[in-house]
């Protein structure tokens, strides 16, 4: 009998960039959630819980099924929560060398519209109470993330 690999792995470290810029808010089964620190934005990002990953593709087929419904969730819980015009989805991973998938709620009055937020502005930190804010907006669409 062969046995399942795990989907997440107990070894998960989040890189040094993304602990830096990156609020937890929760974990879905296989990623976890982190609100980046920028006022600018509602920007989100999905770290998929598996080590020495960069890209996508280097998943497992559970594991990359799953990475999809849990970005697809979370667009449709970002674009119910704070109403955008327009959600951005991407993984880059340039700079970072760990796979993450950014999830940028966009309007037409926001600083880098209609073009890309890389390199427009510096992040601006948010307050306590803008972090708080942006939480509650959130929590009533994914209420089974887990702490």
């Amino acid at each position: 009998m062969t046995m399942a690999r795990p989907l997440v792995s107990p070894v998960f470290k989040l890189h040094p960039d993304l602990a830096r810029d990156g609020i937890p808010i929760g974990d879905f089964p296989l990623s976890r959630l982190l609100m980046i620190n920028d006022a600018a934005y509602p920007w989100f990002v999905l770290v998929p819980r598996v080590p020495d990953i960069k890209d996508a593709y280097q998943l497992e087929p559970e594991q990359h099924q799953h990475l999809t419904e849990e970005s697809r969730a979370l667009c449709n819980a970002l674009m119910s929560a704070f109403n955008g015009e327009k959600m951005n989805v991407a993984a880059l991973g340039n700079m970072t060398p760990q796979l993450h998938v950014h999830h940028i709620v966009r309007f037409k009055n926001d600083p880098a519209w209609p073009g890309p937020i890389w390199g427009v502005q510096p992040m601006t930190p948010m307050t306590e109470v803008q972090i708080a804010v942006r939480r509650g907006l959130l929590k009533p669409y994914l209420p089974d993330l887990s702490p």
